[in-house]
């Protein structure tokens, strides 16, 4: 965290940098901004600006297009040509009119210009549209970065028109593995359980989830929640977050044997015991004879404290809806 982040309070404004080389105009700028709650840098120069944007890190720039030495375009590739800060929104400010200059300043990596002579109420209105759509981006990310870091891969997926438009590289692997498709286009299955349950989610009611199987691996999509759409957005719009996370027999087992203190093969018979296999089945599946699987089976009742399979299987159920919440029978 920079020093300029560290002394923002809690309860200040968003951090707005405002570069132009003209004191009257940054005196202007800066005087509506601050009444309106927001937390303001000022730099007079495109070199200053670099160096305040690379420290303080600000959530939006307004940018003079025109200054001398390094004008407003130079300054706005380098921002965003930089990791650190290339996701912060540019609003250029420009008295220049002409199709050709304002191109040049949304090729330049502005999202969006006001034009001089600058009236703080249009500044204040195009700032909250993109801030907005900052803070929506970061809260995407956030998520994201969330969610991987526990093993779970995620989707976006546009409900309009169907197309996969964000994905963790573990996600494109699974989709790969168990549907055979990749980026823009979504597994069909995906798309009309997704679709299928919209209402349910616009309710804010959790839609049952969607399973595929892969050999022993089995893959559950949950569908977490919209994104950058607004509360007068209807169901087909938005794009939706999807909650990945595959699951094997192998780990089921494992985190089962560790939670009983079982030996492994007493965890598969109780998995399968689980899966409401009887002796029979289970000693078909492990090549095993039935009189070892009902030994097996006697030593988990007495490390589980049970008596019977049914409550074997019970305790072991909920043991494992606990290590493994998306794991379902």
């Amino acid at each position: 965290m920079t020093l300029q982040q560290q002394q923002r309070g809690p309860n200040s404004g968003e951090l707005v940098l405002i570069v132009d080389d003209v004191p009257d105009n940054l005196a202007l700028l800066h005087d509506a901004l601050d009444e309106s709650g927001y937390t303001v840098l000022v730099a007079t120069s495109g070199e200053a600006a670099l160096a305040r944007a690379a420290q303080a890190l600000p959530d939006i720039v307004l940018l003079d297009a025109l200054m001398p030495g390094l004008d407003g375009f130079e300054v706005a590739k380098r921002l965003k040509a930089a990791p650190a800060t290339a996701h912060i929104p540019i609003i250029f400010m420009t008295g220049l009119t002409e199709t050709e200059h304002l191109v040049a300043a949304l090729d330049a990596g502005g999202s969006d210009y006001v034009t001089k002579p600058i009236k703080p109420k249009e500044v204040l209105a195009r700032m909250q549209v993109h801030l907005r759509g900052a803070r929506q981006a970061r809260q995407a990310k956030q998520t994201r970065r969330a969610l991987d870091a526990f093993g779970y891969a995620s989707i976006t997926v546009n409900a309009e028109d169907g197309r996969l438009m964000w994905q963790t590289p573990l996600a494109r692997q699974l989709l790969m593995s168990y549907y055979g498709t990749q980026a823009p286009t979504t597994p069909a299955p995906v798309l009309a359980w997704l679709r299928r349950h919209l209402h349910e989610a616009q309710a804010q009611i959790e839609p049952p989830r969607l399973y595929a199987e892969l050999g022993k691996k089995r893959l559950s999509l949950r569908l977490h929640q919209r994104l950058g759409a607004g509360e007068e957005a209807g169901e087909e719009s938005g794009d939706w977050l999807i909650v990945m996370h595959e699951l094997s027999d192998a780990a089921i087992i494992e985190s089962m044997g560790l939670a009983f203190r079982l030996t492994s093969r007493e965890a598969e018979v109780l998995y399968w015991v689980v899966k409401g296999k009887i002796n029979r089945d289970i000693a078909d599946i492990l090549g095993a004879s039935t009189a070892t699987v009902k030994k097996h089976l006697e030593r988990i009742h007495a490390k589980l404290g049970v008596e019977t399979r049914t409550a074997a299987a019970a305790m072991a159920l909920t043991r494992i809806r606990q290590l493994h919440p998306s794991w379902e029978l």
